[in-house]
């Protein structure tokens, strides 16, 4: 499994930088981890150190090297779900599972939402692995102790430093793993408190891996969002501050949300795969800790989908197609228990049988997720800089713009005469002081500069104004002195 999903990645996976599959992150990202600076909010440390190591391995482009782990990340993620399906079923003998097991694995590696994010550069497929990584630590696979109470806990922080959904989950988990029934007779349930107690411990401990943040922005990094250095910017930055008036609450938006999110699901599955999942939740899943965590993580990243007013908002729907597919596998594995004393043969043929569906599936979550050819971003960035005058300043407009040309110039050096600037921090005081370290000649107007202000302050230096709206879009003026 984990060698065909990989398979399937590689031949689909963007060869450089890509905007594909809403990746226009990706050149901040990039770019705030070769330079040990501070991508945009909330940060992602976890993900930045990570993605550094990767940048170091010998093949490709620096981009595509960033790539690979979200790739690797999503078949671990896949191959955690197939381990945590079969030893949920037989934790005498998993084998006996094994195509339940593969059932679960392939439905969330092959899913277009999945698939998507393993061939680009963003954060969503590490967390993916993450949330499958808390699953498997809390539904009791591996015996209890004080030393999984801390590997729990400081999964839990780690995840936190990765993605700040993790949040939504923590309350459920640590739960999970602290209250336990006191008899197998009796229904009467206690509660650990020195599990709780030895859980939030190290998740606190996890959590301060946030601390590489101010430390990175110390030194004066080219990308420094927030400048993080006193603690009102170190909480706007991790708390996501720029983002948190995007949450809507109107019905008529709200509606169109619901609705995208039934639509995503059967996308995801087809109707047959989600069948199965719904048999699987509702007639063969006993109550346990994995049939509570499940439908919660279900219930919650659903609902977060449908209140974030943000054009990917259905990206945050990837821990419920980790639930929908464990509930597959489950409901295969109910349907070849039921079928198997009328008719074994049938039994064995419906795994099959799903296999062939979800091969059915195969090309069109293909083309869905395929980002090999999508050379938008590396041409962009190449046509931009190219026709650059010399020691201009570039005054460039929208995340896919901005983002590029921060790794063309920052990652991968090109331009060095260049000053880019984004309009659309310009009002922010900690992006003003980051210009000031990064192009000590640049002259800024304050303490409100405007494009048309700094052109002005620069009179020697050429202006362009960049975007991207289906095409590039690039006007140069002279010097300002030479009008």
């Amino acid at each position: 499994m984990a060698l065909s999903l990989l398979t399937a990645y590689l031949a689909t996976m963007a060869p450089g930088l890509t905007w594909a599959n809403t990746g226009a992150d990706g050149g901040d990202l990039i770019t705030a981890a070769y330079t040990g600076g501070v991508p945009h909010p909330t940060g992602y440390p976890v993900y930045m150190l990570l993605a550094r190591f990767f940048q170091l391995l010998p093949v490709g482009s620096l981009a595509l090297r960033t790539n690979l782990m979200s790739a690797l990340a999503t078949v671990s993620a896949a191959v955690l779900v197939y381990t945590l399906v079969v030893r949920y079923l037989a934790p005498a003998d998993p084998q006996r599972s094994w195509p339940s097991g593969l059932a679960s694995g392939f439905a969330f590696g092959l899913a277009p939402l999945v698939w998507s994010q393993a061939v680009i550069t963003e954060v969503y497929a590490l967390q993916s692995l993450f949330v499958v990584l808390v699953l498997y630590l809390s539904t009791g696979v591996m015996p209890p102790g004080k030393n999984i109470d801390r590997l729990r806990g400081l999964t839990l922080g780690l995840a936190m430093g990765n993605h700040l959904t993790t949040v939504l989950l923590i309350p459920a988990a640590i739960v999970a793993n602290v209250v336990a029934q006191r008899d197998p007779v009796s229904p009467r349930w206690t509660f650990d408190w020195k599990s709780l107690l030895r859980q939030i411990a190290y998740l606190t401990l996890g959590l301060l891996i946030y601390l590489i943040l101010p430390l990175r922005a110390a030194s004066n990094p080219v990308l420094n969002w927030g400048n993080p250095i006193t603690f009102d910017r170190f909480w706007w930055l991790i708390s996501g501050g720029l983002y948190q008036g995007t949450f809507l609450f109107e019905p008529g938006g709200t509606w169109g949300h619901i609705q995208l999110l039934v639509s995503v699901f059967l996308q995801q599955f087809g109707f047959i795969g989600l069948a199965a999942a719904v048999i699987g939740l509702a007639f063969f899943f006993q109550p346990s800790r994995l049939y509570f965590l499940t439908l919660y993580l279900m219930v919650t990243s659903s609902v977060f989908s449908i209140v974030y007013d943000s054009f990917d908002s259905y990206v945050y729907l990837i821990p419920a197609l980790i639930s929908f597919s464990i509930w597959m596998g489950l409901g295969i594995d109910g349907l070849m228990k039921a079928a198997h004393h009328r008719a074994p043969r049938l039994a064995w043929g419906l795994p099959l049988l799903l296999a062939l569906y979800l091969l059915s599936l195969l090309p069109g979550h293909w083309t869905q997720a395929d980002a090999s050819q999508d050379l938008r971003a590396e041409n962009f960035g190449q046509e931009v800089l190219a026709a650059a005058p010399a020691n201009a300043v570039v005054f460039a407009k929208g995340d896919q713009a901005v983002f590029t040309l921060w790794y063309f110039h920052f990652a991968l050096h090109r331009r060095p005469d260049l000053m880019i600037i984004a309009t659309d921090l310009l009002h922010f005081d900690w992006y003003q002081e980051t210009l000031r370290s990064t192009y000590p000649s640049l002259v800024l107007p304050g303490p409100f500069p405007f494009p048309e202000t700094v052109m002005y302050a620069n009179p020697l230096a050429p202006a362009c104004s960049v975007g991207y709206d289906e095409e590039t879009i690039m006007e140069c003026q002279p010097p300002a002195e030479s009008h």
